[in-house]
């Protein structure tokens, strides 16, 4: 099973963190000067809050209107905000980034293999690769907070716990996968407060698939994620399940293109957007 790579921040040669006061990164623009300067290297849960944040995938041109239709087909887990021309890495989303350097860490696959994890792609640009910039719950978090409802893995300072299912996604050409999802703790009466909110964010794949019961969909234990980090469930707690933008991740398993590069998991880009 592959893990995500440790969550802790970056720390400099003597050990002392290089980035101590994330409240410092306030801005899309912050997070993404500070991944590019190498200041900041981790998670980007509860960063920024009320700028949109976003899942990267990049293809050869040649399997990107394969993912492009397993996007359409796809919507709860990709719903799509930005995909660019060939060798271009300025997004719509926030033009004056550049999506080589301004993530705090990248997966790179060969043949469906996760070879590496960088904190720049810059070596590995070639002119034909196509981004595409996917919605992510990150995004919805700081209403959540706002509505008083905690935000577990922000609140210890962790990355959100991520799972594959038993859910099959609906296939589209060369690409087919499970379904990859977060896990968010909460009280009942939270949960329903959670649904209303995250409906307002369609974008950022809208209401949970899932509540309690995480047997049914092929999920055995709650410590062990398959992505991110772990975090508890409380007695009288249940686990709430979003659909996540790391299942592109999971169909690149299967589908094994010769090369693909993606945000790691909970490390993701910083756009210009406003959540509202």
């Amino acid at each position: 099973m592959t893990r995500l790579f440790s969550t802790t921040v970056a720390a400099d040669d003597s050990g002392t963190q290089m980035m101590d006061q994330p409240s410092r990164l306030i801005t899309g623009t912050d997070v993404r000067q500070a991944c590019r300067s190498g200041t900041w290297t981790g998670p980007t849960a509860g960063l920024a809050p009320g700028f949109a944040q976003a899942n990267l995938v990049i293809l050869p041109q040649d399997w990107a209107f394969d993912f492009l239709l397993f996007c359409q087909r796809n919507p709860k887990p990709c719903p799509l905000i930005a995909v660019t021309e060939p060798g271009s890495w300025q997004p719509t989303a926030a033009p004056t980034a550049d999506l080589r350097t301004d993530l705090p860490r990248y997966r790179v696959w060969r043949d469906g293999n996760l070879v590496n994890e960088p904190t720049s792609i810059e070596n590995l640009w070639r002119e034909d690769l196509v981004s595409f910039l996917i919605g992510c719950s990150f995004t919805f978090e700081a209403a959540l907070q706002r509505a008083g409802i905690p935000v577990r893995h922000i609140d210890l300072g962790r990355n959100v716990p991520m799972f594959r299912t038993n859910i099959r996604c609906q296939p589209a050409g060369r690409f087919s996968g499970s379904l990859v999802v977060s896990m968010r703790p909460m009280k009942p009466t939270d949960a329903i407060r959670a649904v209303e909110i995250s409906a307002q964010f369609a974008a950022s794949h809208g209401t949970p698939i899932h509540f309690s019961f995480p047997e049914q969909i092929g999920i055995t234990d709650l410590n062990r994620p398959d992505y991110g980090d772990t975090v508890p469930v409380e007695p009288g707690e249940i686990p709430v399940f979003w659909a996540c933008g790391v299942t592109p991740q999971a169909a690149l398993l299967e589908s094994r293109p010769p090369l693909a590069i993606t945000h790691a998991p909970g490390c993701m880009f910083l756009t210009d957007l406003k959540c509202d």
